[in-house]
Order: C-alpha cells, then structure tokens, then sequence
C-alpha cells in the first residue's frame, strides 16, 4: 500500500469515527444533510460512508432516508463488556496513583452493609499498618467508600442503615450519631469524594472516588490510604480523576452538562 493510500484509508476511518459520534450524540434518526452539516462532510461522501456502515451492520438505515447507530455495535459492546473485569481495568490507573503519590490505593466494593477490599497497592513506606489489605471488611458509614455507597442509597435507605447498623464506631473519630453522618454524606454528595479521617483505624487516614459502570451504577470505589502524618486533603481532585478514568474504561459516560 502507498503512502497515498494508507492515508486515505486512514482519513476514511477517521469520517466513519466521526458520523458515528453524531449519530451516538442523537436519541433520534438523523437525517443525512444534518450528518453531513454536523461533520463537515459533503453530503455525497457522508452517503457513500453511511452506505459501507449499513451494509457492516454499524448504521442502520430508515425508509425515509434517516440513519441510527446499529445493531453491530451492540454486539460488540456486548462482547467487550463480557471481557472486562473491574480489577484486571483498574489495577493500572491504581499503579499510575500510587506512583504520583506514594501512597496505598484500594478498591473497594459494597457487600451488604460493608466495604470489602479487592485489590491494593500498597506503600512499603510506613510500619503503620492499614486495615486495606486485600479481603478486610470495614462498615459503610466509618469508610470513604462507604459512604459514597450510601449517598447513593439516599436519605430514606441512610436512616434504614443507621436503625438497621446502630453506627458502631471503630475508633474514637468514627461517626456514630445519624445526624453527624447526614451532614458528611452532604459533602460528599456535592464534592463527589469522601473521606475517613481515622474512622477506621487510628493514625490512618483515606480519600475515595466512585467508579461507575456503562449503566452509571456505582459499583466500586478507589481509594488512597495514608498515614495520618503524611494526609493531603490535595490529592482528592487526582483520586477523582483516577476514579472517572477508571469509570470511563468500563463504558461509564458523564451526562452532559449544559
């Protein structure tokens, strides 16, 4: 293949990539002139793209000449999502914090009325022992992850969990009163982040950010984990960012914001 021929195929990849992100962009059908406005292609080429599309099954095309995203591509989302595995996704974004910050990174998910650890990097630097090893449980209420569960659950499940648990502290620190809780879920819900300040264990300290999945259901959260001495409440934007990278690979999609 030529130098010339490669680039043109490359060009064509590249409209094809572009009419399907319009068309993603769209609940509706649309027409072919609005594709074509919207991609800056002329009509005649946006046509003969489209035409290649349907016939692989990527675009479907309506009676009167209106093109949806097809079928095709549900099948292999399907199939990419069979092979993804939230651990196997994770684990590098989870190396890349730990090296910026030096700091022990979790994952964690929900069981219950508990956060269970699946998976950590951990620091070497301090003797302090952090209960974040793979496999520990630790309550929803005195963990950050945990608590970005239950603002996910909502006001009426948090007064379920508090009547249901008894908010038993760990540590000296640890919320136990339901109003308390309240007021630091409120936080967390508006800052998307939420912290352990030495709720689980003395001297150490957490910051965690949700991971959602294609569906936008919270299904884990990412959390770095220091010694109190060393906590800086500065890196909560990189460990929300980590989280929406993570998410981003398992097919979650932000809403857009107007």
């Amino acid at each position: 293949m030529s130098i010339k021929e490669s680039k043109t195929s490359i060009q064509v990849i590249e409209r094809m990539m572009a009419l399907l992100d319009v068309l993603a962009e769209h609940p509706d059908p649309v027409p072919l002139k609005q594709l074509a406005a919207q991609t800056g292609l002329h009509p005649s080429t946006a046509h003969r793209i489209l035409a290649a599309m349907t016939h692989s099954g990527f675009v479907e095309r309506g009676d009167n000449g209106v093109y949806r995203l097809g079928i095709r591509l549900l099948e292999l989302g399907s199939l990419v999502k069979s092979r993804l595995s939230l651990r196997e996704t994770a684990i590098a974004e989870m190396l890349a914090l730990h090296q910026k910050t030096g700091e022990s990174v979790n994952l964690g998910i929900r069981d219950g009325d508990q956060i269970v650890y699946v998976e950590r990097t951990s620091s070497g630097r301090s003797a302090v022992r952090v209960v974040h090893i793979v496999g520990a449980r630790a309550p929803l209420h005195t963990t950050a992850t945990g608590k970005l569960f239950l603002v996910e659950d909502g006001p009426q499940q948090v007064q379920d969990y508090a009547r249901r648990t008894g908010l038993p502290g760990s540590t000296a620190a640890s919320i136990t009163d339901l109003a308390a809780l309240e007021k630091d879920l409120d936080r967390v819900r508006r800052h998307a982040v939420a912290f352990d300040l030495e709720e689980v264990e003395h001297g150490v300290r957490c910051i965690a950010a949700g991971i959602r999945d294609d569906k936008g259901v919270l299904v884990a959260g990412l959390s770095l984990s220091t010694p109190s001495e060393r906590f800086n409440p500065d890196w909560a934007p990189l460990v929300r960012e980590t989280a929406e990278r993570i998410s981003r690979a398992l097919g979650y999609v932000p809403p857009r914001t107007l």
